[in-house]
């Protein structure tokens, strides 16, 4: 059964309302994503498999612990996506990284694919899917089951801002995808943006209109 975190802690509870802000700068909105993708981060790694191993201290021998089990890919949707990847690798610098980009067809409003370069070897790893915001699942949706398709079968993702209505979307296309949350927001408004939310991320990030 995949899980469904909504981030109670108050580090991010605190950078998620700097983001939120309409006079915070590209600078400082570009950081705080990247802090904020970090601490969720280290919330949905905690489950990550550990085995034993011998290590000797400066004082004796002793057991410690490493990462066992599958090897880890971080795949931005792109472009939002991307402002969340630094602040992954700065906690597992050895996870690979793949790329997807997806516009929205105007006429159909159905995703469409432009982009997609994986790690060879992506099927036998971790996936961590990210975007900073999941408004109507859309994108998130595609992005994932073109994983499956290339073979992916343990996939998690990660956004700070979500609308339910993505929420449900997400949990009754993909419902063995893990869910990693840093705010559910109230609803989506006519055009589609999450509300209250923090405006469009993409531009935010990157300065652009």
């Amino acid at each position: 059964m995949a899980k469904k975190v909504i981030m109670d802690h108050p580090l991010i509870q605190h950078k998620i309302g700097i983001i939120r802000k309409k006079e915070t700068g590209t600078k400082d909105f570009r950081q705080t994503i990247s802090e904020i993708a970090r601490l969720i981060c280290y919330e949905a790694t905690r489950e990550l498999k550990l085995a034993d191993v011998e290590i000797e201290t400066p004082i004796c021998k002793t057991t410690g612990k490493e990462l066992t089990g599958k090897k880890l890919a971080i795949v931005p949707i792109l472009r939002a996506g991307l402002g969340m990847v630094d602040g992954m690798l700065d906690l597992i610098p050895a996870a690979k990284v793949g790329h997807i980009g997806l516009y929205r067809d105007p006429e159909t409003l159905k995703p469409v694919a432009y982009y997609c370069k994986l790690p060879a070897d992506c099927a036998e790893r971790e996936v961590f899917v990210v975007d900073p915001m999941l408004a109507t699942g859309g994108s998130s949706t595609a992005a994932i089951q073109m994983l499956k398709g290339k073979g992916c079968k343990k996939i998690h993702f990660m956004c700070i801002i979500a609308a339910p209505e993505g929420v449900r979307r997400m949990e009754t296309e993909h419902p063995d995808v893990d869910l990693y949350i840093g705010a559910l927001d109230e609803k989506l408004n006519d055009h589609g943006y999450i509300v209250p939310g923090l405006g469009d991320a993409g531009d935010r990030i990157f300065g652009t209109k």
